[in-house]
């Protein structure tokens, strides 16, 4: 039978020589391992995989005496043609295409390989807007559209809310349907979402700053009639929260179906790399996503307007939109090749049948139930599916301290940059870029490594626990180092009075002596930094004069300002726009104990997934994830933006006024900011860590000798059936 030829050779239908399978008696202590086990009815070995050809040629299971794989020397030189079909040995079409239409260019791409790429560009790009761009923007919407931090982490939230919803339904049904079609039109609608979440930049109205000299210096017009301060633009937040919807509801699939198509097509011990190399792109995205929207964020959000502030100006608001336009975009051309993707790969079905259960089993033997073939297909077997999880004591644990991971996690990403801007006297475009310049190495190689360290001792279920608690022990010590934190710069009326001395009974007084004669308005938040190292809420309660036409360092510089005190010549001191910068010794400490954090919680991501896919019957994997995700979200990815923005609310020393009503944070306590994180952190961490102890404990593997073909696996995981492969000539692994 005349077999196409697979140029990747990846799963390798074709070898260099042809084999002939006629049946022959199997040599005593191979029937359990023989490849009969894996063809026709009749006990040959039929097929090899579940991907040979179909070319009208009569199947192997006809005669099991033919060669499986036969070719003549023209056909040696006949190139693939347009329309090729791979199909199973149950008559499944395995090409990749569309419908009727499957070049046989499209076959090159038809690899695990081929899968990964395309799924990474689809995590990229989820990652790089969701946990990247909007996290990034946060302060820049926040401003806009006159909201609140708690506000935005409902808007970050909505994320999560919306993948609750879904993930049963996705994880279920499509855990046993067409794995490629759901995660393709999942992309689609992820794509969707973030056309969605940037049309309020062109449905609203003109983003009108008043510039520094509109603000006006001492003496000026300070005020503005209520009316036309007052802005109903918050109202746009619920636009927002549905693009967020949209995100969740897109990404559902990716985080479990994805997983467990890559885990179901290549081989048990590669796994966990294909899955690191997938998170990695995930991770990678919010990297990406924090340094170009910080890059996004030095451009003014009216692209082409000219405007005398400076991106340094807290009233300047950066082109937080242009990210979502082209991450949207690109989702939408992702999901078209994911979309053409067969359910299974050629080659997959052998990796199938040489898998290691490692499963937990229950006393009652329960377990067994998810290894019927017919197990999952209705939903009246959903109920019985949500039992035996639940029965399972080390998937639960493994799902609490997930749970924990993640409040810590959605919350970091979240306010990380506003943690930064504050603590560092940054703008928001730096404070991003910062974080990104933390978050690509740490996250990304953290991920990437912990799948490496899973492959590289070839650990089995039990000794991945232990390496998961390892790292959320090692990241519950360097926590710590929030016992740290940078002073804030004097800002005067708000930290400390304008002579110096400290506020009485920490009430704000923006007035003084100096600046009582200039009429300045509280509504007009404009940071000059004096000649004296303090931050002055704007030109006008620093009492300046008389403003420069020329630009100091790409700032504006304000003259005669009297409440400046100029200490080396007489009179009044000057003051440059912007606020003042830091110069904490501590920064470097600081940053290097955060790199820590972030690298060992990403380092026991991959470890955890593996364990929890490896503590499931395999017919249960799609659906474990599902649920595993939902408890992560419900529990962690919910509430941690929210309980981090209301916690960053109460550090709050200076806020946004109105017409009386409160906007937006202005100056945050730095001491206070610092020790709510270090509190939250240790709580997570520590319940994190117990939830892995108690996990590990709890785990009872399955006897050695009942795990199909794992008559020669060593206890110390060594030994997996993966190394145990049929003799095939000329095969290559991966």
């Amino acid at each position: 039978m005349a077999m196409p030829q697979n140029s990747t050779r990846e799963n390798g239908f074709c070898f260099a020589q042809p084999l002939d399978f006629s049946c022959p008696s199997p040599r005593p202590g191979e029937a359990g391992r023989s490849l009969g086990a894996v063809g026709g009815k009749d006990g040959c070995s039929t097929s090899l995989s579940n991907g040979i050809a179909s070319s009208g040629a009569p199947s192997p299971s006809d005669s099991c005496a033919e060669p499986l794989c036969t070719r003549t020397p023209a056909e040696e030189e006949t190139p693939l043609e347009e329309g090729i079909k791979y199909v199973s040995a149950e008559g499944e079409e395995l090409a990749c295409g569309w419908g009727g239409f499957t070049p046989g260019c499209l076959q090159l791409c038809n690899t695990s390989k081929g899968v990964l790429f395309f799924l990474c560009m689809a995590s990229f790009l989820q990652g790089m807007t969701v946990n990247g761009f909007i996290n990034t923007v946060i302060t820049s919407i926040e401003r806009r559209f006159d909201l609140r931090s708690y506000q935005s982490g409902l808007i970050a939230s909505s994320y999560d809310i919306a993948a609750c919803v879904c993930l049963t339904f996705v994880s279920y049904f499509g855990g046993n349907g067409h794995k490629p079609r759901w995660l393709g039109w999942g992309v689609l609608v992820m794509g969707l979402g973030s056309l969605l979440f940037a049309l309020p930049h062109f449905t609203t109205g003109r983003y009108e700053a008043r510039s520094a000299a509109e603000v006006g210096i001492c003496g000026g017009n300070q005020s503005l009639p209520c009316s036309q301060a007052a802005s109903s633009l918050s109202g746009y937040r619920f636009v927002f929260m549905l693009g967020q919807f949209l995100h969740g509801m897109g990404a559902t699939p990716l985080y479990t179906l994805g997983v467990t198509y890559l885990d179901e097509n290549v081989k048990t011990n590669y796994s966990p790399v294909y899955i690191a190399v997938f998170y990695t792109a995930a991770i990678l995205g919010p990297a990406a996503g924090y340094l170009v929207g910080g890059m996004f964020l030095n451009i003014y959000t009216e692209i082409g307007r000219e405007i005398d502030i400076a991106p340094e100006n807290t009233l300047w608001v950066g082109a937080w939109w242009i990210g979502f336009l082209g991450a949207g975009a690109a989702s939408l051309l992702i999901s078209i090749p994911i979309l053409g993707y067969p359910q299974r790969l050629p080659g997959s079905q052998r990796y199938i049948v040489m898998r290691v259960s490692e499963a937990h089993q229950l006393k009652d033997g329960s377990h067994k139930k998810a290894s019927d073939p017919d197990f999952g297909k209705t939903v009246k077997d959903l109920p019985r599916s949500v039992l035996l999880l639940l029965k399972n004591p080390t998937f639960i644990f493994l799902c609490l301290a997930g749970a924990t991971e993640a409040t810590l996690i959605a919350g970091m990403s979240t306010f990380g940059p506003k943690f930064l801007e504050s603590q560092f006297s940054l703008s928001a475009s730096e404070a991003a870029t910062f974080f990104g310049y933390l978050v690509v190495p740490a996250g990304g190689g953290g991920t990437f490594l912990g799948g490496f360290l899973v492959n590289k001792f070839k650990l089995r279920c039990s000794g991945i626990i232990k390496l998961c608690l390892l790292c959320t022990v090692s990241s519950l010590l360097a926590i710590l180092v929030f016992f740290i934190h940078c002073p804030n710069m004097p800002v005067a009326g708000v930290t400390q009075m304008y002579n110096g001395s400290a506020l009485p009974g920490g009430h704000l007084n923006l007035t003084a002596a100096c600046n009582a004669q200039c009429g300045c308005s509280q509504e007009s938040y404009s940071p000059v930094c004096g000649t004296d190292g303090i931050t002055y809420y704007s030109p006008c309660h620093a009492g300046c004069k008389r403003v420069s036409e020329n630009l100091r360092n790409g700032k504006k510089v304000y003259y005669g300002c009297s409440c400046v005190d100029k200490t080396l010549l007489p009179g009044p001191g000057n003051a440059e726009a912007g606020k003042c910068t830091s110069s904490c010794a501590k920064k470097p400490l600081l940053l290097c104990f955060m790199f820590v954090v972030i690298l060992f919680t990403f380092l026991s991501s991959i470890p955890a997934l593996t364990a929890t896919l490896r503590c499931v019957p395999d017919r249960q994997r799609s659906f474990a994830l599902g649920i595993q995700w939902i408890v992560v979200r419900t529990l962690g990815g919910i509430p941690g933006p929210i309980a981090f923005g209301s916690m960053i609310d109460k550090s709050c020393l200076l806020w946004q006024d109105q017409c009386g009503e409160q906007g937006s944070c202005y100056v945050y306590q730095n001491l206070a900011m610092s020790r709510y994180t270090l509190v939250a952190g240790l709580v997570y961490k520590v319940l994190g860590t117990t939830f892995f102890i108690v996990a590990c404990l709890l785990y009872k593997p399955p006897p050695l000798e009942s795990a199909p073909g794992s008559s020669d696996a060593s206890e110390n995981g060594t030994s997996d059936l993966q190394e145990q492969k049929p003799s095939l000539p000329a095969e290559e692994d991966i």
